[in-house]
């Protein structure tokens, strides 16, 4: 059976599934996941590194379900996690503690304290602040915290500006000359072993120079450290190599790898990598119904019943999402303005795309969507969140069911001075 996402006779559908079958079942919106396209991924990004047996944590922010979750800890995978509420669903979902990293620049003492309770593999920490509080915690406990010092390379990434991550400019990391003095230093600070460096610049990478550049500059400050006396044994590579959402022209696996294998060659240190977005983005899909067409003086729209609260990235990162009929009409095709409900001018998908007649009732899929797109959203305008779902085989497993407006409603409370009346 083939997996993905691909027609037969004319229609979508998915693993075997209909998405027109999947919409009668579980109406839309509705996040729909492909099993063997997550299963395939992990598969091809694993062989890539073969030799190097590298320890791979798949990045929760791109999509936390738990099935998902699940699919890649049962295939050997780790996680990368940048919140206590992604440690525990990374818990949950089967993840080894001793294969989970913890990133991010504004950990709280409690999620440090729940972090080293659960036995993580290693901290990333992004600040000198931050490595005094974790050093407080751990004594406190009586635990030595695994450090990683995340470095900012000072290497741009030539991505959006909201998701590039090693430039001096932005907050993560550490530069390299006060990392070098910094782990130095940390040697004598009790509470934290410093044994890694880690780094990542930026998501959605479309050309593997940055990365290069950023690995040497890795490799380098490593050995200058081991070399030093600081026990280091790691080096992080991080995650953020893009897809094809459009027109991009990614570097593909291959090429990643060999920038990969070339930096940390001869050095012995262990590696961690992190993908995110390349395991889940081309498994998932937004599916929705045209609820109208409208047909302005100037613009023809076709006004879906999915929206910005569902997926956000068109109107946060002005982001291009392939978007197609799930059995498209005969006809010239049209430039619409795909837009949703949502009371917002910033609601929309899609401006001027050209695609085939489409009238009321008829079914659309938003692709590549399995990446910052459920996890992102929301119940603004008091709208309940989607489901979500898994197809393997031909069969449909609801993973997230559609929330209900009784229990987006129930979340709140009356003060205790108000009553119903």
């Amino acid at each position: 059976m083939t997996t993905g996402f691909v027609r037969k006779g004319g229609a979508l559908q998915c693993d075997g599934v209909p998405l027109a079958k999947i919409a009668r079942d579980h109406g839309t919106p509705a996040w729909i996941y492909s099993h063997g396209v997550l299963e395939a991924r992990y598969r091809e990004f694993v062989a890539a590194f073969e030799g190097l047996d590298p320890t791979v944590c798949y990045a929760l922010k791109a999509n936390s379900n738990q099935a998902v979750i699940a699919t890649f800890a049962r295939m050997g995978a780790g996680a990368d996690i940048v919140s206590a509420g992604e440690l525990a669903r990374a818990l949950h979902a089967g993840v080894a503690p001793g294969k989970i990293v913890f990133a991010g620049v504004g950990k709280t003492e409690d999620e440090m304290a729940f972090a080293l309770d659960s036995g993580i593999l290693q901290f990333n920490v992004e600040s000198e602040p931050e490595l005094e509080a974790l050093a407080r915690v751990a004594r406190r406990k009586g635990k030595t915290a695994p450090v990683a010092l995340r470095v900012n390379p000072d290497v741009d990434a030539k991505t959006h500006k909201k998701i590039t991550t090693g430039k001096t400019e932005n907050k993560f990391g550490i530069e390299i000359p006060r990392a070098r003095a910094l782990a130095l230093a940390a040697r004598k600070l009790k509470g934290v072993r410093i044994e890694a460096l880690s780094t990542h610049i930026g998501s959605q990478i479309t050309d593997v120079t940055p990365y290069r550049a950023a690995f040497a500059r890795m490799a380098a400050l490593g050995g200058e450290l081991r070399a030093a006396g600081v026990p280091m044994t790691r080096l992080d590579f991080g995650g953020g190599l893009g897809v094809v959402y459009r027109d991009e022209t990614p570097p593909d696996l291959g090429a990643y790898a060999r920038a990969v294998k070339s930096a940390i060659a001869g050095t012995g240190f262990d590696l961690i990598l992190e993908p995110g977005r390349w395991l889940v983005a081309d498994a998932g899909a937004l599916l929705a119904k045209v609820v109208y067409v409208k047909h302005g003086s100037a613009k023809r729209f076709a006004i879906l019943d999915a929206a910005m609260s569902e997926l956000i990235r068109p109107t946060l990162y002005e982001a291009w999402m392939p978007i197609e009929p799930v059995r498209a009409r005969k006809g010239a095709k049209r430039p619409y303005d795909v837009v949703g409900p949502v009371c917002e001018s910033g609601d929309y998908f899609a401006h001027d795309r050209p695609l085939p007649p489409l009238e009321a009732g008829d079914l659309v899929v938003v692709r590549q969507a399995g990446a910052y797109g459920a996890v992102m959203s929301s119940t603004y305008n008091a709208r309940p969140l989607a489901p979500e779902l898994l197809v393997r085989k031909g069969k449909t497993a609801v993973v997230r069911p559609r929330q209900t407006l009784e229990s987006l409603i129930d979340a709140d409370r009356l003060a205790p001075w108000q009553s119903r009346r």
